[in-house]
């Protein structure tokens, strides 16, 4: 039986680094959706234990194919011999969840071919970003990621924005100077349109943009390439950095802003996108 799953990029529309636990782990409060952009994987079960990997694509090349890729480890956590195909559209350590997303796609396709059960920490054990992005949709994520609430969200047209420079995350964590800073609301309001949730959204932070520039600069270019798009609503750094993303009137405005900065930096990674 082969089992097809999407991977789709995870956007941290707001992320607040709420404290830091006396084991090292960062407390968050995030709103996140996710885009119709992602990568693909094709998982097919065979009899065993032994999990195979192989990784094509445009953003294939230096992606590990070995134990040491979450999607490899999360098939091993199944128990289940599988061979896996993995079409890498998404580039990696970019803040975008690429890798989480494709582990969660992972467990939730190997669960289907098997019927065997998600596990019982939905992935949390494989990355903070896991459990949100088994169900991927708009929803509010707290705590170390254990924590999500779907979320009715309108769907926004939105373009990411990568400058295909890697960010390490934890290189980001050590940077923040603060590391309990305000919540979101303890009630997220219902949104009329999509221009609400923008307004709403422009009054919230990004805590890890600051320490992120500090690691790579040129986060602030991919932002000012947006914030100079007719039609914007909203641009902010997605998760770690170093995606960033912009939030458009509609989706000829997107698709414009699209074409407008990838023609300025042809070495960017750019898309057009939804987020539902």
């Amino acid at each position: 039986m082969t089992i097809d799953e999407f991977a789709g990029a995870k956007v941290n529309l707001c992320l607040h680094v709420t404290g830091l636990r006396t084991d090292g782990y960062h407390l968050l409060d995030s709103v996140v959706m996710f885009a119709d952009l992602g990568d693909q994987l094709q998982i097919s079960l065979r009899p065993g234990r032994d999990v195979t990997l192989r990784i094509t694509g445009p953003m294939a090349q230096g992606v590990p194919e070995g134990p040491e890729n979450l999607v490899v480890r999360a098939a091993q956590s199944m128990g289940l011999g599988c061979e896996l195909h993995l079409e890498k559209h998404l580039p990696a350590a970019a803040g975008i969840g690429g890798g989480s997303a494709d582990a969660a796609a992972t467990l939730r396709g190997l669960s289907r071919a098997s019927g065997q059960p998600l596990p019982a920490d939905q992935g949390l054990a494989l990355g903070a970003d896991v459990p949100v992005c088994l169900q991927p949709h708009a929803a509010r994520m707290q705590g170390i990621g254990q924590l999500v609430t779907p979320l009715p969200m309108p769907a926004l047209h939105a373009v990411l924005v990568n400058p295909r420079v890697a960010v390490p995350t934890a290189a980001v964590f050590r940077g923040l100077a603060q590391k309990t800073n305000p919540a979101l609301p303890d009630k997220i309001p219902a949104f009329a349109s999509a221009a609400a949730a923008c307004a709403w959204l422009a009054q919230q932070r990004n805590d890890l943009e600051v320490p992120a520039l500090q690691v790579q600069p040129v986060i602030g270019q991919v932002l000012a390439a947006l914030q100079a798009q007719p039609g914007l609503w909203l641009a902010r750094m997605s998760g770690s950095g170093a995606t960033c993303f912009g939030v458009f009137s509609g989706a000829d405005r997107a698709a414009a802003a699209a074409s407008a900065i990838q023609t300025a930096q042809p070495g960017w990674w750019v898309g057009a996108c939804r987020l539902t």
